[in-house]
């Protein structure tokens, strides 16, 4: 496989926003969805995933800067094997050797050879060879409200298989799914690696998040604002009617308890806070502006006092 960088067409100095950025541009190109039946793209497609899944990990993205795995998240022999090559005649590994720590080598070679080979003396392939498979890094979008609400999405991963994740109630951008025994094949018949689902949450036009609650701002005609009345309000399960209290003020903020995101894991939901925004009429109407006129006359008011007083 290529390098993950070349395959992004980035140099190794990228940030992880260059690294998302290049994802999302050759993802968008390249997937199958948009080039049904295209073999090279569908290919191609497969190779972007993998490199990003490498180089959005931090931890594999360093270590492959170091030569210690290679484009597709294998360990290297230069990795495996650097002990063997540092440790010399009778010398013994390290924890500086990136290796194991002597105190910890015997369960380390108990787990990766099997049924206690290191303990026993015996050989790996006396012993069985034993490792477990790597973990893989994806990303996956979701909607604002999939992500509020949680649902079920399916990823389609570079080899073409395709996983149902379970996307929890109120999960946020950054955060991961795991999901157990999706990863790497483990090795002489060693558990496979898990799957790791980092979640990016898309923006929406209405709805903002702020933590479990969820915020948005409700434009309102004058006569709303001023002799109150019900409105509809738009909620992430449906519209519903509310209240606007007699003279309500633009910025005032009212509660739909119970209309927020769900909490990772269980919980109660959050609640919806509704910023009331007035809004003046869309057309110039002569008889309002010649009653607002004649209103202010006769109750003059200055809405700008504070502001001299802090002076």
């Amino acid at each position: 496989m290529t390098d993950p960088y070349e395959t992004l067409g980035l140099s190794k100095s990228a940030s992880d926003d260059d690294i998302r950025k290049a994802y999302r541009k050759l993802a968008k190109k390249y997937h199958p969805d948009i080039n049904p039946g295209k073999a090279d793209a569908e290919d191609r497609f497969k190779d972007i995933s993998v490199a990003y899944g490498l180089l959005s990990d931090p931890e594999k993205r360093a270590r492959f800067d170091k030569g210690e795995i290679d484009a597709t998240g294998a360990e290297t022999p230069r990795s495996f094997y650097r002990g063997f090559a540092d440790a010399g005649g009778g010398g013994r590994y390290g924890a500086d050797e990136h290796f194991v720590d002597n105190e910890d080598a015997e369960s380390f070679f108990a787990d990766l050879f099997g049924h206690g080979g290191a303990r026993s003396g015996q050989s790996g392939a006396a012993g069985g060879f034993r490792m477990r498979g790597g973990n893989v890094s994806y990303a996956l979008r979701v909607s604002f409200i999939d992500a509020a609400k949680g649902a079920r999405k399916r990823l389609t991963l570079p080899d073409g298989r395709t996983l149902d994740v379970d996307i929890p109630a109120g999960i946020d951008t950054g955060q991961t799914v795991r999901l157990k025994g999706q990863g790497s094949p483990g090795l002489g018949g060693g558990p496979p690696g898990d799957a790791l689902i980092r979640i990016e949450v898309e923006t929406h036009p209405v709805f903002r998040r702020d933590g479990r609650d969820i915020r948005i701002d409700l434009p309102v005609t004058l006569a709303e604002a001023m002799l109150g009345g019900k409105v509809r309000v738009p909620t992430i399960d449906g519209t519903v009617a509310m209240t606007i209290p007699k003279g309500s003020d633009n910025g005032a903020t009212l509660r739909l308890k119970g209309k927020g995101a769900g909490a990772p894991g269980g919980g109660d939901r959050g609640d919806q806070y509704v910023t009331v925004r007035p809004v003046l009429p869309r057309q110039s109407d002569a008889e309002l502006e010649e009653f607002i006129r004649r209103w202010y006359d006769s109750h003059p008011q200055d809405p700008r006092d504070t502001l001299e007083q802090s002076r």
